[in-house]
């Protein structure tokens, strides 16, 4: 039987993250509610929620945490070509409400998401206050693929990404890691492994290291809204293929 403190009204209050547990990897709480002060506190304490409909709120801290140095991208040899004939487009925060609902839509036969209409309405009020961002990929008018996350001083936490388009969802990370690097954001958060975000410079690290590095970049001063623009205006897939990403090896 699992034993799980529940979060007060105190919005600010969490437990360590050393005490969350094994199995299932780095769950910490449940309860509380999904504020902006409360999401914003524990982002920059290293725990996310992650929860399904009919389940309460459940706040996450994996161990390790899988994260992107976003000045050492990898792009294999296959996708560097494709990168350069690429015609697409990539804009910021010109569609944030779709993206978030291209992430929540089912992509199994279950039928299921995280993203609950809740969840939904707090990432929208974060994006409005600034304190989250979505990277686009267009084809012409039509959104092909694209990611969003949170940005709390000089940290990025990467929420989900989605793909409509062979290589769209990853022309989104990596023109988002581009981006960051850009404003001087060097850490990606993505949360937890999977083969795919491997391929792409995605390391494992662990939370206590983890932790410890977020906690000075979210003390930073964040970039500005015009620091968010300049750093993707007229980015093209075809940059992201060429100096700036680690080598193959």
């Amino acid at each position: 039987m699992i034993t799980l403190p529940r979060l007060g009204v105190d919005p600010l209050a969490f437990p360590d993250v050393e005490s969350a547990l094994r199995e299932p990897d780095g769950l910490l709480a449940f309860g509380g509610d999904l504020s902006r002060e409360r999401l914003l506190a524990a982002y920059a304490r290293g725990i996310f929620p992650w929860f399904s409909p009919g389940q309460p709120i459940l706040w996450w801290s994996p161990d390790p945490r899988l994260v992107f140095h976003t000045a050492a991208m990898h792009v294999p040899r296959r996708l560097r070509r494709w990168l350069r004939g690429c015609s697409w487009s990539i804009r910021v925060d010109t569609a944030f409400g779709d993206v978030i609902d291209a992430c929540a839509a089912p992509r199994d036969a279950d039928g299921g998401t995280w993203i609950t209409p809740a969840m939904r309405a707090a990432y929208v009020l974060l994006h409005e206050g600034g304190d989250a961002h979505s990277v686009e990929v267009w084809d012409g008018d039509e959104l092909v693929g694209g990611i969003y996350g949170v940005s709390i001083g000089r940290m990025f936490f990467g929420e989900s990404m989605f793909s409509r388009r062979d290589h769209a969802s990853k022309v989104a990370l990596l023109a988002l890691a581009h981006g960051l690097a850009a404003m001087g954001m060097p850490l990606l958060d993505a949360q937890v492994s999977s083969p795919h975000l491997f391929t792409l410079g995605g390391t494992e690290m662990p939370r206590a290291a983890f932790t410890h590095a977020i906690g000075g970049l979210v003390t930073l001063p964040p970039p500005r809204t015009s620091d968010w623009r300049a750093a993707f205006a007229a980015l093209a897939p075809a940059e992201l293929a060429g100096p700036g990403v680690a080598p193959e090896t």
